[in-house]
């Protein structure tokens, strides 16, 4: 299987490409056939540091060039629409970073692409906190526990001054219905605004219902003390609590506790689970494992376009400062 990249910047080199190495390397079948990126030395070194054969400035050149089997897109969000449209038009199955596509109409874009073929083309979007070792695990473990009753989500950050936090807090909107197993029914939102720190930053927080009935929480604080991310979820007796080592911050390797009626009932780390390298234990291995294998067995990948449409809608929501949404 012939593999190409579009986009060689920070996040590429940093989450995609040591997993996509480190893949190729335990998978013979693999082949690891040409980077793209605008900046030519950007394409030469990532292609150089990470195994790949060739390298490119002009994705759709490349794309008729090597003609591969398989493509992963990591652009700015504002391009990603455009060129994963071309992308599946051309019938290749795509690994495309999220959000996939700023809003849903953009989605819409991209489904269309997708399933302007049958069979639909093969596609997942890389919400890679549904492959962190402990949220898989922590997910496993909700699948044979009581009901949810309840979900609560933190996300903090250092210094993060967007204009726009949504690209970022889409991944704890994402989380919460991945673990919920569920989609949001009915959201309220609240936003402390810091204009003093510049324009559209502040805190925010999410009141919501899940479709299950589970009630759930959400708080981005993206100008906090610390860089963390920790999810809390309650079903009756049991209460799970999980702190996801992103970015090799402050709660790296990661812990999962479970206590049931107020005894320690399991207790795993994440260095236990998944290794401690950033690409390992923020889940961008395990998107590489369910992509590509996913592929090879010739099953759908997921999470797909339709699924996470609502993500991107209720990220949408905030973006545009709406006080509700309502599926």
């Amino acid at each position: 299987m012939r593999l190409c990249q579009i986009g060689c910047g920070e996040h590429a080199r940093v989450a995609h490409g040591p997993a996509q190495a480190r893949y190729a390397s335990t998978h013979p079948g693999i082949e690891l056939a040409a980077c793209c990126d605008l900046d030519l030395g950007r394409a030469s070194s990532y292609a150089r540091d990470f195994g790949f054969a060739r390298h490119h400035t002009d994705a759709l050149a490349m794309l008729e060039t090597e003609r591969p089997d398989a493509v992963v897109l990591v652009v700015p969000d504002g391009l990603t629409c455009d060129l994963g449209c071309r992308v599946l038009e051309r019938g290749l199955p795509l690994l495309l970073e999220k959000p996939p596509g700023r809003t849903v109409a953009e989605v819409d874009r991209l489904i269309a692409a997708a399933e302007s073929r049958r069979p639909a083309v093969p596609h997942q979007v890389a919400f890679n906190r549904r492959f962190v070792p402990l949220m898989a695990e922590l997910r496993r473990q909700l699948a044979t526990a009581p009901p949810i009753q309840h979900v609560h989500y933190d996300m903090t950050r250092v210094d993060r001054r967007d204009p726009d936090f949504s690209a970022t807090a889409i991944h704890g909107i994402d989380a919460v219905r991945f673990l919920a197993g569920s989609d949001f029914a009915h959201v309220r939102f609240r936003y402390a605004e810091m204009s003093h720190l510049g324009p559209g930053v502040a805190n925010i927080f999410m009141d919501g219902i899940m479709a299950s009935g589970a009630s759930a929480h959400l708080a981005f604080c993206p100008v906090a003390g610390v860089v963390v991310e920790r999810a809390t979820v309650h079903a009756h007796d049991h209460s799970f609590f999980l702190k996801v080592p992103m970015w090799g911050a402050f709660d790296s390797p990661g812990r999962l506790q479970h206590l049931v009626r107020g005894t320690l009932a399991g207790d795993v780390t994440g260095d236990a689970l998944g290794g401690t390298a950033i690409y390992e234990g923020g889940g961008f291995y395990g998107e590489y494992e369910a992509f590509l294998g996913a592929l090879a067995e010739r099953r759908p990948p997921a999470p797909g376009l339709r699924e996470s449409r609502q993500s991107v809608d209720v990220a949408e929501h905030i973006r545009r400062r709406e006080s509700e949404y309502r599926a």
